[in-house]
């Protein structure tokens, strides 16, 4: 395509959303939008054509909002409007095609973290399934005659769409939207179902459709939840009437996976509540699946036993309702008469399986005509015989009971020669409900919307927030005005000025802003917010604490921010404090930190560890709001200020002799020194390359400045570490350490100084030096530190040999 057709790629086109600065790329983004939404919109009188649109669409709209995703923390995208957002930005989503846009959003959603563009992703997903994105999804997979995408994908949609609610659930948990919520979800997907059939029936008279991927969606979705609450009613009033309706039920059965009709089967069948409304939505699948001959006539009747009696009802009536499925319901009786009669199952089974099986027994019975009964009357005989032999041998009363019930039963319904037993036994709740199955079906077992019903319809409720202030204003004449002299003016000294923009939730918008932003409004609310953000979630500091102090570290005050060396200095020291490992240690030391920066590294370590130390108190401070409303509320006139128990009190203490007063507080509570066990990480790395000069760093050389600054953090840590295991450890490696720095300095101050400066600014300390320095030459357990103390002897010497006689001050070896 040429340059004024489709010219989409990253490099080019979609590039322009963010290539221009703020503010004056603003309105060309805008514009950018509006071209994008073009391509999303028919109607739209543009250069457009039908191809270019099939193309981006099937080509380019997920990349493009892939990329709005990618930039979503972008400035200008915090500059436009709240309706040019919704309309631009947000419609980009809303009006392109939905299995594109549902995948991108669950990607995004799952992927991004706890920021405001997470939330604006939340809020555009509500939208999406409250504005009917799903029903126009399943609508467009139905118009598809052959799939157009791979299986891969189509397996990834079907799991993002079936499994909203977990996903979200694990992502937005506790913040989590009504809407994602599995009671409600599943309804909202069950109705966009129905719309989707509905409008199948309907185009089925002019063009083909594809009922493949809502038999997928219906089946996974089974396997979540029960949605055929909300399709049984409609699907019944439906196929009672309109035979185009019954063939789409079975061609969607049909469709549904075989590792998934066991859930769509009995979910179906505990829906409906009648054999009827079962064989019109079913149909002879039963006939044409093994899986669901297996279902229905094995394992629901045999295999299972959780089901209610009008599930065993509906599943046998919808056998003998048709005359092609009239012969199962004679296998499933030959099935139900050998598990019912034999021994082994009588002794081992419990006594609810059994009784399963004979409610199931007795309605099969109840469903068979003369004609069945006359051939099948040897084998009821004998099941009739062998059963009651096996339950009357039983030691349980209800298994007993049990068998003579249904002895009764089955002798009544064969009426052998006329003649029928009958036992004397005490009826009881069950042996009236086993004694009823035989009878016709009752009227409770109605279905749920007959024909004369309309379809049960499921209603999306789409909340809409609507803020409209109303405002009134009389016109009046100027004669009727009063006086502005007569009006009090309001006192606004105490007004603050609104902050433009809103401060960020997240310490992610913070880093992101601090990386990205070039908004200096923007870049101070996240400055500000960042310390409260990092104590207020000490899980989410830790994942981005790294990262975040590598910035604050660098951050430079491009915006003259005030107070922007405390701020910074401040969140640093909360990120410390919230997870004080060691990366400020062991940075201090790297390559390409100024001076500066290293300093800054020690006054954050020095001031983390003092609030480490400190303990924590259940205490809590009163806000300053609070303080100032209590401290300048003036009392109510008729209030003495002075309570009448206050003055007694203090008239007894003034004329009262008190020899000693006892403990007048309890003692403080113990609490941990949370500095001890980091105290190593704090302290050891410090000291690991402090003799290695580098290129750009040099502590024992000509950093001097740093070098007093680490001794003197070394120190506070080791007073901070009081009754701390390791205290002994750092004690011994910080007097080697300091012993060695101060002997170094000396030997550089006799090595440096002129002999004439040396004797005459430091003649006073020379014999003391000198005493010093032998005493560390003889006995210092450190090796280095007694040879730069020998080193130390002879500078001394050596400096002084040109000015004086040695001998004179007793430096004569």
């Amino acid at each position: 395509m040429s340059e004024e057709e489709i010219c989409w790629n990253e490099g080019s086109f979609l590039a322009q959303l963010y290539s221009s600065p703020i503010p004056h790329g603003q309105f060309g983004h805008i514009a950018t939008l509006h071209r994008l939404a073009s391509y999303l919109d028919d109607e739209v009188q543009c250069k457009i054509t039908s191809a270019q649109r099939t193309e981006f669409l099937r080509a380019y709209y997920t990349r493009t909002l892939q990329f709005l995703i990618s930039n979503i923390n972008a400035d200008w995208i915090q500059h436009i409007t709240a309706a040019q957002r919704t309309e631009l930005w947000d419609g980009l989503f809303l009006r392109g095609p939905p299995d594109q846009a549902l995948l991108v959003l669950m990607d995004a959603i799952g992927s991004i973290s706890p920021s405001a563009g997470l939330d604006h992703l939340v809020s555009i997903l509500e939208r999406f399934l409250q504005s009917g994105r799903l029903t126009v999804l399943l609508w467009s997979r139905c118009q598809e005659t052959a799939p157009s995408d791979s299986p891969q994908l189509r397996e990834t949609l079907l799991g993002r769409l079936v499994a909203l609610p977990d996903l979200t659930a694990n992502k937005l948990h506790p913040h989590n939207k009504t809407v994602f919520l599995p009671q409600q979800y599943y309804p909202l997907l069950a109705s966009g179902m129905l719309t989707a059939l509905e409008r199948t029936c309907q185009a089925l008279r002019g063009l083909d459709c594809s009922l493949a991927f809502v038999a997928l969606t219906l089946g996974k979705a089974c396997v979540q939840g029960h949605i055929f609450e909300v399709l049984a009613p409609t699907l019944s009033s439906s196929t009672s009437s309109d035979m185009v309706w019954q063939r789409v039920c079975w061609k969607l059965l049909e469709n549904v996976p075989e590792r998934w009709l066991e859930s769509v089967l009995t979910g179906l069948v505990q829906a409906v509540n009648r054999p009827d409304t079962l064989s019109r939505i079913m149909g002879n699948l039963v006939l044409k699946n093994k899986k669901a001959h297996f279902v229905i006539t094995h394992k629901l009747l045999l295999l299972q036993y959780k089901y209610e009696t009008r599930v065993l009802r509906v599943v046998l009536g919808y056998l003998a309702d048709d005359r092609e499925r009239r012969p199962l319901l004679l296998q499933v009786l030959r099935a139900l008469c050998q598990a019912w009669a034999n021994p082994s199952a009588v002794r081992h089974t419990t006594l609810e399986q059994q009784l399963y099986v004979s409610r199931a027994l007795l309605l099969c019975v109840a469903l068979l005509d003369d004609a069945e009964l006359k051939e099948l009357r040897s084998e009821l005989l004998q099941c009739m015989l062998g059963g009651m032999q096996s339950h009357l041998d039983s030691s349980v009363v209800r298994v007993r009971r049990m068998g003579m019930v249904v002895g009764e039963c089955l002798s009544s319904r064969m009426d052998i020669d006329g003649a029928k037993l009958k036992f004397e036994y005490e009826q009881d709740e069950e042996t009236k409900e086993l004694l009823s199955l035989l009878a016709p079906p009752s009227e409770e077992t109605k279905p749920v919307a007959g024909p004369q019903d309309p379809p049960r319809e499921v209603e999306v409720q789409t909340v809409q927030s609507q803020a409209a202030a109303a405002r009134t204003s009389a016109a009046v004449p100027d004669s009727d005005l009063d006086s502005d002299d007569e009006l009090t003016p309001y006192d606004m000294s105490g007004d603050q000025e609104m902050s433009p923009a809103a401060p960020p939730r997240y310490l992610r918008d913070c880093l992101e802003a601090f990386l990205s932003s070039e908004d200096p409004v923007r870049v101070e609310l996240s400055l500000r917010a960042v310390e409260g953000l990092v104590r207020k979630n000490p899980s989410t500091a830790r994942e981005v604490s790294v990262e975040l102090s590598k910035v604050l570290l660098h951050m430079e005050d491009r915006y003259g921010t005030e107070g922007f060396l405390s701020l910074r200095r401040s969140a640093m020291v909360a990120l410390a404090v919230t997870h004080p490992v060691a990366f400020l240690t062991t940075e201090f030391y790297s390559m390409n930190y100024s001076l500066r920066q290293r300093l800054d590294m020690l006054e954050v370590l020095a001031t983390s560890a003092q609030e480490l130390s400190q303990p924590i108190t259940d205490k809590g401070v009163p806000s300053k709001g609070i303080r100032a409303v209590t401290v300048d509320a003036p009392p109510y006139p008729d209030d003495d200020t002075t309570h009448w128990r206050q003055v007694v009190e203090r008239r007894i203490q003034s004329k009262t002799k008190l020899l000693s007063k006892g403990v007048t507080r309890p003692p403080a509570k113990p609490t941990p020194n949370r500095f001890a066990p980091v105290a190593g990480h704090y302290f050891f790395p410090l000291l690991r390359n402090y003799d290695r000069p580098q290129v750009t760093f040099d502590l024992l050389g000509s950093d001097h400045l740093v070098l007093g600054r680490l001794i003197h953090t070394l120190g506070l840590m080791m007073h901070l570490a009081v009754n701390a295991p390791v205290a002994t450890q750092m004690a011994y490696l910080n007097a080697g350490m300091v012993r060695r720095g101060v002997l170094f300095a000396v030997c550089s101050v006799f090595l440096s100084m002129p002999s004439q400066s040396l004797l005459v600014e430091l003649s006073d300390q020379l014999f003391e030096t000198r005493a010093w320095l032998a005493d560390v030459a003889e006995g210092d357990p450190d090796a280095d530190c007694r040879s730069l103390a020998v080193q130390s002897l002879v500078l001394l010497e050596k400096s002084l040999k040109t000015e004086l006689d040695p001998t004179a001050l007793g430096l004569q070896s």
